[in-house]
């Protein structure tokens, strides 16, 4: 399996500390306040909620869209869909793209940003994170849709993954997801913090989301899940100051890591640089509580995200301090 952040048992058991400052996985630190679920949340069997769906809908602009325990299960699935197709990339990006594309008889390579409209015509599948987990990059949306088209005059799929999408929703497509061979993903976990509640969205045509339905089988998403979910996509006024505070908070850490030097790129939840020695950055955050991304592969790098507290903010400017110190 590719790694992922959020492994803090691993970190744990590395380094033998429980007094850890996550900012391994790109996570809104200020997570929706889960409202009291009903009494019956986790005896029922749970049953597709519509006005979950609607509010889904509603909050990302798409014209259809089905709830799936979150876009991980979509990843996994989407490549059963097809027969095996020719399947690119854009790289770097998540892992689990390239990963699952691979297991299931397609034909797949990695293409840098750069060079992802030189690489259309060539392949049936296109796969973009749009921004790109973890660079940051992003396609305007005049391009994603000329590819979509492109693609769907052959019965190709375009795949935007738009994980990071909520406090910068410039270049999304959901709206546009009911056009042949486009589909987008949008996860609860990353700009509300629910991570943990297993939930993601996949919008696409109506026959696409019928057969993905069919293949996932019942019971994807539970009931606690859908009854949580659904409060966080209607509460706009949460919404409306989150993605203000998180605009700022973003710039702080751009700013922070600028003022030692470090040229960042990323969201309003993350920043994202290619290091000359990340493993030895990341052992030298980790011996003090601070638990970072490290990439081994590829554009070796490290990824932060946003500190949860002040007294986050000063441990993480102490550390840098002392790394650039050390690294002269």
């Amino acid at each position: 399996m590719p790694e992922h952040g959020g492994n803090l048992r691993d970190a744990k058991r590395l380094y033998g500390r429980d007094d850890w400052i996550d900012l391994s996985a790109g996570l809104n630190p200020a997570w929706y306040p889960a409202p009291a679920l009903t009494d019956n949340a986790w005896h029922r069997l749970p049953e597709p909620d519509p006005a979950l769906v609607d509010a889904a809908c509603a909050y990302y602009g798409a014209p259809h869209m089905l709830a799936v325990a979150g876009t991980q299960a979509a990843i996994q699935a989407l490549p059963r869909l097809r027969p095996p197709s020719r399947v690119v990339i854009a790289a770097p990006s998540y892992a689990e793209h390239a990963h699952h594309w691979a297991l299931h008889g397609h034909a797949a390579r990695q293409v840098p940003y750069a060079e992802l409209a030189g690489a259309v015509d060539g392949c049936e599948v296109m796969v973009v994170c749009n921004p790109n987990n973890p660079t940051g990059a992003a396609v305007p949306r005049a391009q994603l849709l000329d590819w979509a088209d492109s693609l769907a005059r052959r019965g190709g799929w375009l795949v935007v993954d738009e994980a990071f999408a909520d406090t910068d929703g410039a270049h999304s497509v959901a709206d546009r997801a009911g056009h042949a061979g486009l589909i987008v993903l949008r996860s609860v976990g990353k700009f509300f913090g629910l991570a943990g509640v297993r939930l993601g969205f996949v919008a696409a045509r109506p026959d696409l989301l019928a057969a993905l339905d069919e293949l996932l089988g019942p019971w994807q998403v539970s009931g606690p899940a859908q009854q949580v979910g659904k409060a966080a996509l209607l509460d706009r006024a949460w919404q409306r100051a989150t993605r203000a505070t998180l605009q700022r908070s973003g710039q702080r850490l751009h700013d922070l890591l600028a003022a030692h030097g470090i040229e960042g790129s990323g969201t309003a939840l993350f920043q994202w640089w290619p290091e000359a020695r990340p493993e030895q950055l990341h052992d030298h955050m980790a011996r003090r509580g601070i638990w970072v991304r490290l990439f081994r592969t590829g554009p070796r790098g490290i990824r932060l995200g946003l500190p949860p507290d002040e007294a986050a903010w000063t441990r993480l400017a102490t550390a840098l301090n002392e790394w650039t110190r050390e690294s002269k």
